[in-house]
């Protein structure tokens, strides 16, 4: 072990460094990534000095996601303390389903869960876990919607026709979820947004009005805090309103944007969420924890036990269900992916959770006030967002963005919304500076400049 930890360390600070000088990697052709990399499996064993070669070389062909210049995804940079907890939790290699075998870190889950119960305003029947991603979380959420509409269906499955309803902007994984869960792809409701990309209100309640004329069965509402695009976040006071009235379950999917929580400037944009049946969070993503950091909070722990606990005498053999995390999970073998956010919090508090939030919102602000104030920029993003969506001297979005990535300048990506494309930037890297948001513009301004004719 002490050998290829050295290993490690090797090529960690290898990894570091080419970070410092080249902090976008250089793509492999598809076509040509198994010659570029031996990635073959054979039957004997690699010799010593080729598989730690081999190993290097893999991660620095690896797109780098931890630089000033990766602005891709909804995720980024690397905070120290997060990794040591997430290195940590390799390391000791437990799983979460149960007290016996997780020992202090089901009680650091659950102290996280509480705090967040604390944050949003849930009361003291409210639990919730850990899962694999913002996509399980949801479709966790929509599970226990189902069955708290008519409990029969953990035994006897979906008889009667079942209908949502979630904002056109939504996320991707609302679809897939309706279909792993029985409720069909066709009985998801996708309702109008606004210019800015939040859903309304009124087009939900004239959904829900036809569905229940045609004698079909609402059961859930889908609130989004933070859209992939746009980062618009829904009125969810006004959604628990409508939610009430109806009597349907309201999850908020806070996976993109529900870090606001810990930000007294902008928990305003969560507004009423302490009305909602679930809520979930993605710490991966505005807090800068390692993939993936993804938890659903549930306002009474029943729905929990409801929908996903089952008994299993060769595993549940001691302590209780509140320690038994595997009762309350979708999962069985769970890794720990509560360690890596304890770390983070438990070093910089809950105030430097909130430095980390504001910042983003700064660094946003900056960019946007750039844009505004050059002429060959347009933007169509809004104030209380980290998303600045523009065009740039009215290049096609795809095409800056496409070579940008083809020639290792900047990893950023692009988006759509009612019927334009545009150039998608989000501060999302807790690392970052307004030096590092200025640096964007620069470099992507003398790119257009040397590589099109403009």
């Amino acid at each position: 072990m002490n050998k290829d930890l050295q290993i490690f360390n090797n090529i960690v600070n290898k990894l570091l460094e080419e970070e410092k000088t080249n902090p976008v990697t250089k793509p492999i052709d598809p076509e040509a990534l198994y010659k570029t990399l031996d990635l073959s499996l054979s039957e004997e064993a690699s010799l010593e000095g080729d598989f730690v070669k081999n190993l290097e070389k893999i991660v620095l062909n690896t797109p780098k996601t931890a630089t000033n210049l990766f602005f891709n995804q909804l995720f980024g940079g690397r905070n120290s303390r997060a990794y040591l907890g997430e290195l940590l939790a390799v390391m000791l290699n437990n799983s979460m389903y149960t007290y016996k075998v997780a020992g202090p870190h089901i009680g650091i889950e659950k102290t996280i869960i509480k705090e967040i119960i604390k944050l949003i305003g849930f009361g003291n029947k409210a639990d919730g876990t850990f899962a694999a991603g913002g996509s399980m979380t949801i479709f966790m959420a929509m599970i226990m919607a189902r069955d708290a509409y008519n409990l029969d269906i953990v035994k006897n499955g979906v008889l009667n026709k079942m209908v949502m309803y979630t904002s056109k902007e939504s996320h991707y994984s609302i679809p897939k979820n309706a279909t792993f869960m029985g409720i069909g792809r066709n009985n998801v409701r996708y309702i109008k947004a606004d210019k800015h990309g939040k859903m309304m209100v009124s087009e939900l309640e004239k959904a829900i009005k036809e569905d229940l004329e045609a004698g079909n069965n609402p059961f859930c509402i889908n609130a989004t805090a933070s859209t992939t695009v746009m980062g618009a976040f829904d009125p969810i006071d006004e959604i628990a309103e409508m939610n009430k009235k109806y009597n349907l379950w309201l999850h908020v999917d806070g996976a993109f944007g529900g870090s606001v929580i810990f930000s007294k400037k902008y928990k305003k944009l969560l507004k009423g969420v302490e009305k909602a049946n679930s809520f979930s969070i993605n710490a991966h993503k505005m807090l800068g924890t390692p993939l993936s950091t993804s938890m659903v909070i549930v306002n009474d722990k029943k729905h929990l036990y409801d929908s996903f606990s089952n008994e299993a005498n060769y595993l549940y053999q001691t302590d209780g269900d509140d320690l038994n995390l595997g009762k309350i999970s979708l999962q069985c073998g769970r890794r720990n992916d509560a360690f890596k956010f304890w770390t983070l919090w438990k070093s910089v508090g809950t105030s430097g959770l909130e430095k980390i939030v504001d910042n983003h919102f700064d660094l946003a602000q900056a960019s946007r006030d750039y844009i505004r104030n050059n002429k060959d920029y347009t933007l169509y993003s809004f104030d209380d967002s980290v998303t600045i969506c523009f065009n740039y001297k009215n290049i096609p979005a795809k095409d800056i963005c496409n070579r940008l990535y083809e020639e290792a300048t900047l990893m950023v990506g692009f988006g759509r919304f009612d019927g334009t494309e545009f150039i998608r930037l989000v501060c999302i890297n807790p690392e970052n500076t307004k030096e590092d948001m200025m640096n964007f513009f620069r470099i992507m301004e003398e790119f257009v400049e040397k590589e099109f004719d403009v």
